[in-house]
């Protein structure tokens, strides 16, 4: 099975939509999941993942499975020296790189920076739903692998969003979640492909292919936008 883990397009976040380059983008997109033959597609009921996956489901004539649990991460927010609070994903990584020693998939929340904060409970929320998601296709999480009950060789189109991706790919990959927010940046209409890669006929374990992917963009003659990208960009 291979997972292809899609941001949204080209945000206009005033009006829960994409912005007329996101539109371009969408299409471009839409032409690449076409020759790659997708057989499903799931979606965040939020509008700009919703309006850049209609032109995928228009293309290819698969009917789209919207899922609440795919939303973006509202809330999951972490407090600035300021007194401010900024959305976790767009932590500073000099921050977060500031304590030692380094975290692992399961400790990541003992940094100092999430004393405050509930994410730890949030996201093994999400990672039960990302569970039950996967075992309705027949994975089911065992210890960080992945045990067969029914193979498939389905290729399963998500389109979803920045924050909820990244934490999303360190759950299948067993990564940081603060290291995958700090570390990875998804552009937007950019492609993450996950293979559950299978050595024996019991069990898979995720494998990323391809992160961010743009190639779409470039084959369309189109720029790649900063959305996400705090400082430099160039």
């Amino acid at each position: 099975m291979r997972l292809y883990i899609i941001r949204h397009a080209d945000p206009d976040y005033e009006n829960n939509t994409i912005t007329p380059p996101g539109h371009l983008e969408a299409r471009a997109l839409a032409n690449r999941l076409s020759e790659e033959k997708i057989d499903a597609i799931y979606s965040s009921p939020m509008g700009r993942a919703l309006h850049t996956m209609q032109y995928t489901a228009e293309i290819t004539g698969l009917e789209p499975v919207i899922q609440p649990w795919l939303a973006e991460l509202s809330g999951w927010k972490v407090p600035e020296s300021s007194g401010k609070h900024s959305v976790a994903w767009n932590v500073d990584g000099e921050r977060i790189r500031s304590h030692k020693p380094f975290p692992s998939s399961e400790n990541w929340h003992s940094n100092p920076i999430y004393d405050q904060t509930d994410l730890n409970q949030r996201f093994l929320n999400l990672k039960k739903d990302s569970d039950l998601f996967l075992k309705e296709l027949g994975y089911e999480r065992n210890d960080g692998v992945y045990e067969i009950v029914r193979t498939n060789e389905l290729k399963i189109a998500v389109f979803c969003h920045m924050g909820f991706g990244l934490a999303w790919i360190s759950h299948l990959l067993e990564l940081p979640l603060s290291f995958a927010w700090s570390g990875f940046w998804l552009a937007p209409s950019s492609v993450t492909t996950i293979l559950f890669d299978q050595r024996t006929a019991a069990r898979a374990v995720p494998r990323c292919l391809g992160m961010g992917d743009v190639s779409h963009l470039y084959k369309a003659g189109l720029p790649v936008q900063s959305s996400g990208i705090i400082a430099n960009f160039y």
